[in-house]
């Protein structure tokens, strides 16, 4: 029953990121700013707040190390928080509510766990490291499929950065779960069992992990003549091909229409990254990011789209005025317009370095399988 609810939350927060990005699109036109951000701030301070009145009312036994646990997970909290603010109060809001999302799950699938802990002696039940290591893997898991799926998502973004920070949010979740019902007793020593089922977690959240880098992050750098440099999911080929058929396609069906609940058009969002990065820089890297349009997203600058309804190519008049302008901008130009990290790796050496790792966790499961034989 623990395992199911662990699963059950962690479905509700990948399968409802799309609408949570409804949800907050709604609250943010029918609120102000200043009650949209009390309304999350409440919630945020309400649910911790009840964690801490349960956790102070159910510890009876050992009471300075388990509220020393829930001191730390206050701590890491709080300082999580104040070190992943900005400067805009409604982001941070939002923030604070997926920070308590995977705590939960970090507490949720350590109850999960709680039965599978092998007997020690007495007939007690005894903890390893299993018991931190598995909900860890867990969670990571859940962080890594809601950051794809938003990635997938307009307006959305999904990146291995986030995914990384949500092992903060759960390692908390962990410290208020340990403090609540911690084991019996606890040995660094990991057992056959413990191990086979560590590192065949870790084989199947170190792959789906991988591919998710790999389609998010994976790119290449489009080196192109007389305008520069600039990261992309596609080649330069395949950035042709796909200018001339959404020019043909968006002539008689632009794009005008946000849906949330859709596909992310990568081609579009690409090219609303360099108008983006365009429209708020200096005068050399607007000319940059304007050439980039004109040669690689002909279609964004011409076509109407929801983001843009009257397009953004400049007049002539304004585009001269540019040009004369940035003449003296350095000759090489680096565009960074990309949201999150594209690196180009070796995509060969990348999958083999997977798939080395891999056997090498694997390796764990075989061998704890022999040992206990």
């Amino acid at each position: 029953m623990n395992l199911l609810s662990a699963c059950l939350a962690s479905a509700a927060i990948v399968l409802g990121s799309p609408f949570m990005g409804q949800l907050q699109s709604f609250l943010r036109r029918s609120l102000s700013t200043q009650n949209y951000v009390l309304l999350f701030g409440v919630g945020v301070l309400a649910a911790v707040g009840l964690a801490m009145v349960v956790a102070f009312f159910r510890i009876r036994e050992r009471r300075a190390s388990r509220f020393a646990l829930l001191v730390i997970a206050l701590l890491i909290g709080g300082g999580y928080m104040w070190a992943n603010g900005t400067p805009y109060p409604e982001v941070n809001a939002v923030e604070r509510v997926h920070f308590v999302e995977y705590g939960l799950i970090g507490f949720l699938f350590y109850r999960a766990g709680l039965p599978r802990r092998s007997l020690g002696e007495g007939g007690q039940t005894e903890g390893d490291p299993s018991i931190v290591v598995l909900p860890l893997l867990a969670g990571f898991l859940v962080g890594t499929l809601d950051e794809w799926l938003q990635w997938f998502i307009p307006v959305r973004v999904g990146e291995a950065h986030d995914v990384f920070l949500n092992l903060v949010s759960i390692a908390c979740g962990l410290f208020f779960a340990i403090a609540l019902v911690p084991p019996r007793s606890f040995t660094w020593r990991i057992r056959a069992a413990s191990r086979r089922r560590m590192c065949g977690m870790a084989v199947f959240v170190w792959i789906v992990f991988a591919m998710f880098v790999s389609q998010v992050h994976l790119g290449y750098t489009i080196d192109q003549a007389g305008i520069g440099q600039f990261h992309s999911h596609y080649t330069s080929a395949t950035l042709d091909a796909l200018q001339q058929e959404r020019a043909a396609r968006w002539t008689s069906d632009p794009p005008l229409t946000l849906r949330r609940l859709s596909q992310e058009d990568q081609y579009l969002d690409e090219g609303l990254w360099h108008v983006r990065r365009r429209n708020l820089t200096s005068e050399g890297e607007q000319w940059g990011e304007n050439l980039i349009l004109e040669r690689y997203f002909a279609p964004v600058l011409d076509i109407p789209t929801y983001a843009s309804p009257k397009g953004n190519r400049w007049s002539p008049e304004q585009r001269a005025d540019l040009e004369q302008r940035a003449a003296h901008a350095p000759m090489l130009f680096v565009s960074a317009a990309e949201p999150y990290p594209i690196v180009n790796w070796s995509k060969a050496t990348y999958r083999t370095t997977v798939l080395l790792v891999a056997a090498v966790l694997v390796s764990g499961v075989f061998f704890s399988s022999k040992g206990s034989r």
